[in-house]
């Protein structure tokens, strides 16, 4: 065992019932680093990172921690072993203030009731050595998410992690936040913190990571130092091959306009916003988060019931008032947030690739199961989503097939004009270069797209023009000439 390792996993092996999860996999973590973890949806990250928190349990392996060999268990003795796990989706108590949340479940006690003074105390001293700028005793729920991360950091560093583990902690948070968690994550890291940090952002790596490793198919690929590697390198790596297209966009002369939208307005997030989209173009919104892209679309697709606006589609004038008219004038909406707003996530497959258009196979009391089957397979093999069998529940499937499967539902309605609401958040780098070939192959036939993405990159290169919103407003369109980052976020901070 190398004594330079804060943390070295070995050799570590799990298997559930007819699958190997993970195949002697090896991960090295130094105290003070940010130590990347890559690989694309289903490569086996979080079967890892749940072998380290006590979740699973290994089957052959060994876990050395400061050079002392130790058994994870339990989460129990994840945490006394100085490993504390920041998940994706955070799991705080809205309605319970944050020094609550903080020593939930080892109060600080007098007699025989909580000491709430001290406890506020104790977790006001450690947001404050932390620069957090959070009062202990506010309540959860009213915090924003970048906040709320923050709060879970302090809970971990408050069991004195040695190992922190954080899972991807940008995805639903602005730029200016992304900056404070660093900030933060610098804070540890030079009290000798070993951080691992899972993101599918290549772009995060040069500015935190200082290694990284991939893992592909459940096994170890290689470790990297980040500042002795590159993007094309890494994801050849994830993928086994270079995707020389990442970006695929065949730019054609769009048609005529198929949908119009004046002054929509939701009366809070969505203020003022007039666009429009020609026939087979990719229409890009841009703007930091809370700039309203979600609710105007939302109040297009009829789900915002008392929205302000005028919409004509085809040159026609349109009133719509729920999803129904809504797909009924030919519109299809991929919500931002799949898990709360798209998946139905103890149904199969095929039931999700289904829901929204049972008329096509039943009639009356008759089920035409050989049709369900038949549009579930096309969608399947149109998109390419790996799954063992259309019976599969989706909640087993990585992200990046969910979101396929979720594309191929709506695709399934046979829209003019789909809505992509953060198409590849969450999503790894071969199944994004996947979707954005399925997005150019649809504008190709003549489909419109419009993508909301606060991902410049993907925006820039994957848009006919792109709309930028700030506070409600649209405050410019750019064309694919005139477009750049600098341009967008002029824009976007007005």
């Amino acid at each position: 065992m190398a004594e330079e390792y804060l943390l070295e996993m070995k050799g570590i092996h799990k298997r559930f019932p007819g699958v190997l999860a993970l195949n002697d996999v090896s991960l090295t973590v130094k105290a003070g680093e940010v130590h990347a973890l890559l690989g694309e949806n289903g490569a086996g990250k979080s079967t890892l990172i749940k072998v380290l928190g006590g979740i699973y349990i290994a089957e052959e392996g060994e876990i050395f921690i400061e050079g002392k060999k130790v058994k994870i268990d339990s989460v129990k003795s994840s945490h006394e072993n100085g490993v504390a796990i920041i998940h994706q989706e955070l799991v705080l108590v809205p309605y319970m203030t944050v020094a609550e949340n903080i020593f939930l479940g080892r109060e600080p006690m007098k007699g025989k009731f909580v000491d709430h003074k001290k406890m506020t105390d104790d977790a006001q001293t450690l947001l404050d050595e932390n620069d957090m700028g959070i009062a202990a005793d506010t309540l959860v729920g009213s915090l924003t998410i970048a906040q709320q991360q923050m709060v879970e950091i302090v809970k971990a560093i408050s069991f004195n992690s040695k190992i922190l583990v954080m899972d991807e902690p940008t995805s639903s948070i602005s730029d200016k936040e992304v900056e404070f968690l660093f900030e933060t994550m610098r804070g540890l890291t030079a009290k000798g913190v070993g951080i691992i940090y899972i993101s599918h952002k290549m772009s995060e790596l040069e500015q935190i990571c200082d290694r990284v490793t991939v893992m592909r198919d459940g096994e170890y690929v290689g470790t990297k130092v980040v500042k002795e590697t590159n993007k094309d390198e890494l994801i050849a790596m994830m993928v086994g091959r270079e995707l020389t297209n990442y970006y695929t966009r065949d730019f054609q002369e769009p048609g005529d306009v198929i949908l119009k939208c004046d002054h929509i307005s939701d009366g809070k997030m969505a203020k003022d916003a007039s666009f429009e989209v020609r026939r087979g173009e990719i229409v890009g919104f841009a703007g930091l988060v809370g700039a309203g892209r979600s609710e105007v679309m939302k109040c297009i697709f009829g789900l915002t019931k008392n929205y302000k606006g005028e919409i004509a589609i085809e040159g026609s004038k349109v009133q719509i008032h729920n999803p129904i008219e809504a797909m009924k004038y030919g519109l299809a909406l991929v919500p931002e947030d799949r898990k709360l707003e798209g998946l139905y996530k103890v149904q199969s497959v095929r039931y999700n690739s289904t829901i929204e258009v049972l008329g096509d196979f039943i009639k009356g009391i008759f089920v035409d199961a050989a049709k369900e089957e038949e549009i579930t397979q096309k969608y399947i093999d149109m998109l390419s989503t790996k799954t063992p069998t259309q019976e599969q529940l989706i909640g087993n499937l990585s992200g990046g097939n969910q979101q396929k499967v979720i594309i191929g539902r709506w695709l399934a309605t046979n829209p003019k004009i789909l809505i992509l609401d953060e198409p590849t958040r969450g999503v790894d780098v071969g199944a994004k270069s996947e979707i954005y070939a399925i997005m150019n192959e649809l504008v190709k036939h003549g489909m419109s797209i419009i993508m909301i993405s606060s991902e410049l990159p993907e925006i820039i290169n994957m848009s006919d023009r792109i709309y930028v919103m700030s506070e409600g407003n649209i405050t410019g369109c750019l064309s694919r000439d005139e477009v750049s980052q600098e341009a967008i976020m002029k824009l976007a901070a007005n």
